[in-house]
């Protein structure tokens, strides 16, 4: 007897066919995730697009640094759990080898769905052999942590903030759980148990975010970072970049994720 189901309606309405812009900017890739109205609220639509994006970037010589930023008010919202562009129930061509969700039932879909879109793929951005930085203004909230966290470097505008209130919804943090990584043990505890806003003065303190400049230097000061880094050695920023991640998996980051999502 299978305990598979059919497939649920999916009635989506996108707004646009293509939420991520691809700017090549010299040896600096811009990815742009580009639902203003929404405030960049992550869908698969969005999610496998930025994935492109990424691949595109990794896969092209001439670039050597990559951008990723948010087009308007806020960086991201975290994910769409409620625009006319919602897609959960919609299939995808899969990333990871991994099963489909959408003829999974309840927790097995969501369980099945959110190891592919949302931590595999953020895994995936993390290891680009190429730098990545964060351009972060307004609000980054919740799954729009898992955007900032990915990346190596992450500049924010003094009117930024940070915030992951799932506690509310009856959930322990998001799908890339780098919380007690990114700040230190109490002050995550803290982040996610009452769930308020951290500034990005705040976050600068405690080392989650690299640079505070005003909204409008923020994309020359992303640029010029880009610049400099564009200028190393393409192996040296590799190496160095798999280095550090590599100390952070030693002192058990992977295992902290996956400890944290299959609870």
């Amino acid at each position: 007897m299978s305990d598979l189901v059919p497939p649920r309606k999916a009635d989506i309405v996108y707004e646009t066919d293509n939420p991520v812009r691809y700017e090549a900017d010299g040896p600096v890739a811009w990815i742009v995730m580009d639902r203003p109205k929404f405030n960049n609220a992550q869908n698969s639509q969005m999610t496998y697009a930025l994935d492109d994006a990424f691949q595109r970037a990794v896969n092209d010589d001439a670039i050597k640094a990559i951008v990723l930023a948010g087009e308007g008010k806020h960086f991201s919202a975290g994910h769409d759990i409620g625009t006319p562009g919602r897609d959960v129930a919609k299939s995808f061509e899969r990333r990871l080898l991994w099963a489909d969700h959408v003829n999974k039932p309840a927790a097995e879909m969501l369980y099945t769905r959110e190891h592919e879109v949302y931590l595999g793929m953020c895994r995936r951005w993390r290891d680009a052999p190429k730098p990545t930085i964060a351009a972060v203004q307004g609000a980054c909230v919740a799954g729009g942590l898992m955007l900032a966290w990915v990346c190596d470097l992450i500049i924010a505008t003094d009117d930024a903030f940070f915030q992951d209130p799932v506690v509310r919804m009856g959930i322990p943090g998001v799908e890339y759980f780098a919380h007690a990584f990114e700040l230190p043990p109490r002050v995550a505890k803290e982040f996610l148990l009452l769930g308020e806003r951290m500034s990005a003065q705040r976050a600068h303190h405690f080392g989650m975010v690299n640079r505070v400049v005003s909204r409008e230097a923020l994309k020359a000061e992303a640029q010029g970072v880009a610049l400099k880094l564009a200028a190393q050695p393409r192996l040296g920023l590799w190496l160095t970049k798999q280095a550090v991640n590599h100390v952070e998996e030693l002192r058990g980051k992977r295992a902290a994720m996956d400890a944290h999502y299959h609870m």
